[in-house]
């Protein structure tokens, strides 16, 4: 087989231990353990470069590659490989460890890396999936305190469409308190609810106890805290598309069906579309196994 890779490396990454094979012109191979601890991967990182290694073979191991990956990345060509793909190939002998067997293919040619986006947009990509888990997280406690209402007997959500909108808030926050009769929350309503205002009045005539306020109150403080944090991140996804990616932001969001969502986009799969040689490469891309 032809040689590509001169100089090579490949890493057989564990979440303690990553096992680092050298091999190429001019070297011996050798095989080494270092734990995954940072001093251990400094010492990997300059073991590497003492032996002018110009390029690193790495399975995409749960998410334990990634601490490595940024580790290397400044100094190396670090390729991200699917494991199927390099248990494949065919040719391997039993006795060939998995560091060997991935720096014999990169050496080859016959290892191809995942796509793996610059820091700045794996960083964002962190921000806009935490973004949606918050908002995930705001939807299961709107629905827990519907639940708890119905739970009440309070059939608020029967007769508004939104019972987180400005009426419904506002009588949640009564219903809480415990002052008012139904008929007087029904005159908090505001727009096509105050329409409904006999509906809603005979909705609100449940049986609201101490430990209904208390879950719904909690389920309130979550959420607002939620919001906190979703303001935050917010400011800083804005921050990295300003810095970095503002003309293809304000591009995308010329598309309507996909303007609330540019910044998802950019996110998963970066702004360099060089990195694809075709639209069915991208289509088709998935992200290494975390």
């Amino acid at each position: 087989m032809d040689i590509i890779v001169e100089r090579g490396a490949g890493l057989d990454v564990h979440k303690d231990t990553v096992m680092a094979c050298i091999m190429g012109a001019g070297i011996k191979k050798e095989i080494r353990t270092y734990r995954t601890v940072t001093n251990d991967l400094l010492r990997l990182k300059g073991w590497l470069k003492d032996n002018q290694i110009t390029h690193i073979a790495m399975e995409s191991t749960g998410v334990y590659w990634k601490p490595i990956f940024n580790m290397l990345e400044d100094a190396f060509e670090v390729m991200l490989v699917n494991a199927r793909h390099v248990k494949n190939v065919p040719g391997r002998k039993t006795d060939v460890k998995d560091s060997e067997w991935l720096c014999k293919l990169l050496g080859s040619g016959l290892v191809r890396g995942s796509f793996i986006p610059p820091k700045e947009i794996r960083e964002l990509r962190d921000l806009t999936r935490y973004k949606r888990k918050l908002i995930q997280a705001v939807g299961s406690e709107k629905q827990r305190i519907e639940k708890i209402l119905e739970d009440a007997n309070i059939k608020l959500s029967s007769v508004a469409s939104d019972i987180f909108g400005v009426s419904g808030i506002r009588i949640i926050e009564e219903l809480m308190k415990g002052d008012l009769k139904p008929e007087e929350m029904a005159e908090l309503s505001k727009g096509r609810l105050r329409r409904r205002k006999e509906d809603l009045k005979e909705a609100l005539m449940g049986r609201m106890d101490t430990h209904h306020t208390f879950m719904i109150r909690a389920s309130l403080e979550h959420m607002k805290a939620i919001g906190v944090i979703l303001s935050d991140l917010e400011q800083k996804i804005e921050e990295i598309l300003s810095l970095h990616c503002t003309e293809e932001y304000e591009l995308l969001q010329t598309i309507p069906p996909v303007k609330d969502s540019a910044s998802v986009i950019i996110a998963e799969i970066g702004i360099n579309m060089g990195l694809f040689p075709t639209e069915m490469h991208l289509s088709s891309w998935d992200e290494p196994r975390q």
